[in-house]
């Protein structure tokens, strides 16, 4: 099959012909049609997740049909269309079974510990557990653009953060996640104010339901400045970037009784940062929740409120690539997060 792949950090990728996956028991086999280019594995070209193992093929946020199905795949079947979490839970252990995959202690991810879907091919284990249907309505390129980041936003804010209609979502960084978030909290109700340092992505947050928009490039005191936009501050934060300056905007930013979620991944240097422990998380009394990914069988609500007309991921994506343009997608986000999402098109060769 043909794969864009990874063989130096930080250079090209590499579109070879590589062995075809081989189909577990209990797998099955999903041809790709889109993927998105995700922040992620922009990380994971660059070196910085320690889980890659090179030479590699990255991708997570892919829709596909299945191709093959391993004897023990009892609910889907050849030709379904499909997606799954970039994270695969076991199936079998309490966690799972909990319905926390996420935290599986046996888990796999696509694209990371595993290799992904810039390819023709890609391997899903424990398939009855892991794969989602898509729905004949939603186009391939729409369910890539969906990606984790939709489904990761969705969990940040209906579980994580457990928003509330008329409550004030403070989003530091409108990349694809922050995007995604301002979509899913404007749909529940919530009122949502979006900060970045790019007009571009600001306006697209308008675009998607944002009640205000902060450009923090030269201002002083961010936190200060969302409080005053919301009458008091946040009710609920989120960190869409994953450095240290966003994630002390974002705490900062929120009333008090706030609830912060960390979406955005701290890499590098900022994978340790100063936590405000007086300031904020004991005077304000502050709530901090991480959160990664989204079991497949939390997807229902939000594929429910997609089939409705409520949520439309394919507004996330800005453009179509084919598969030999992923490297230059991944570099051109060494200036920053783009206004919108990436999908590779298979079907574009």
């Amino acid at each position: 099959m043909k794969a864009a792949l990874l063989e130096r950090y930080d250079a090209p990728l590499t579109i070879a012909s590589v062995p075809d996956p081989e189909c577990p028991a209990d797998g099955a086999i999903v041809a790709v049609r889109a993927c998105g280019v995700c922040r992620s594995d922009h990380h994971a070209w660059k070196g910085l997740d320690p889980d890659v193992v090179l030479p590699h093929v990255m991708g997570h946020e892919f829709a596909g049909e299945i191709v093959e199905t391993g004897p023990a795949c009892r609910h889907f079947k050849v030709g379904d269309r499909v997606t799954a979490p970039f994270v695969l839970g076991c199936g079998h252990c309490a966690d799972c079974q909990a319905g926390r995959p996420t935290i599986c202690e046996d888990q796999s991810g696509i694209g990371f510990t595993i290799w992904g879907a810039f390819a023709d091919r890609l391997t899903i284990t424990a398939a009855d557990f892991n794969l989602v249907h898509v729905p004949e309505t939603m186009g391939f390129v729409s369910a890539a653009g969906m990606g984790c980041r939709v489904t990761t936003a969705w969990r940040a804010l209906t579980d994580r953060a457990d928003i509330r209609p008329g409550e004030w979502l403070a989003v530091h960084g409108a990349g694809g996640v922050g995007l995604s978030a301002i979509m899913i909290a404007a749909a529940l109700g919530a009122r949502v104010l979006a900060v970045d340092v790019s007009d571009a992505a600001l306006a697209k947050a308008r675009d998607l339901g944002a009640n205000a928009v902060l450009n923090a490039a030269g201002i002083h005191d961010v936190g200060e400045a969302v409080r005053d936009l919301t009458g008091g501050g946040a009710h609920v934060s989120i960190d869409a970037l994953g450095s240290a300056v966003t994630f002390d905007n974002a705490l900062r930013s929120l009333r008090k009784l706030g609830r912060h979620v960390q979406i955005g991944m701290p890499v590098g240097a900022n994978a340790t940062v100063p936590l405000p422990l007086l300031e904020l998380v004991y005077a304000r009394q502050l709530t901090l929740h991480g959160t990664r990914g989204l079991g497949a069988r939390q997807f229902a609500p939000m594929m429910d409120m997609i089939a409705g007309g409520r949520l439309d991921p394919g507004q996330l994506v800005t453009r179509t690539i084919p598969l030999s343009a992923a490297g230059d997608a991944l570099a051109e986000m060494d200036g920053g997060q783009p206004a919108g999402v990436t999908v590779i098109d298979m079907a574009m060769g």
